[in-house]
């Protein structure tokens, strides 16, 4: 039988996996990246806009790949920064027309293949994985920042 450890990675990368080909084969039609989905799905949900150490902290990216991702989607006419208080320093991503009809677009699939995906699981189940997620990524969060213990 296959150990928890081996079994809990191989399902884990193999989620990885398909989620990002999928991701990459939604994001062709826009001449785009699998990673830029959630870039532009993040944006979207901040309609005011968002800056980019927020982008960072919601999405869980480093500002380095931020910056380079977001200069694609500004060069594409998906993302304009935009001033606050008169400068660009504290400004906020925001879609432009182009970027929220794709967003919406992207949105829409993405939430119907996590349905499909789970389709087999009822309300309880569901709850109960979600759960379960979360909590082993707080405790792997843990344990990377504190160490694991001896």
């Amino acid at each position: 039988m296959m150990e928890r450890f081996e079994h809990f990675s191989l399902a884990i990368t193999e989620i990885s996996r398909y989620w990002r080909k999928l991701a990459t084969e939604e994001m062709e039609k826009y001449d785009l990246k699998g990673p830029h989905a959630t870039y532009l799905t993040t944006i979207y949900r901040f309609p005011e806009g968002i800056t980019v150490p927020q982008l960072c902290e919601i999405s869980g990216k480093d500002k380095s790949d931020a910056s380079r991702m977001i200069a694609i989607l500004e060069k594409k006419g998906m993302v304009e920064k935009k001033t606050v208080d008169g400068s660009l320093y504290r400004g906020v991503l925001v879609l432009t027309e182009a970027g929220k009809e794709a967003a919406a677009r992207v949105s829409n699939r993405a939430a119907r293949v996590v349905a499909l995906a789970g389709k087999d699981l009822d309300d309880e189940q569901r709850r109960a994985f979600y759960f379960a997620l979360d909590t082993i990524v707080g405790n792997l969060r843990s344990l990377y920042r504190d160490g694991i213990p001896e």
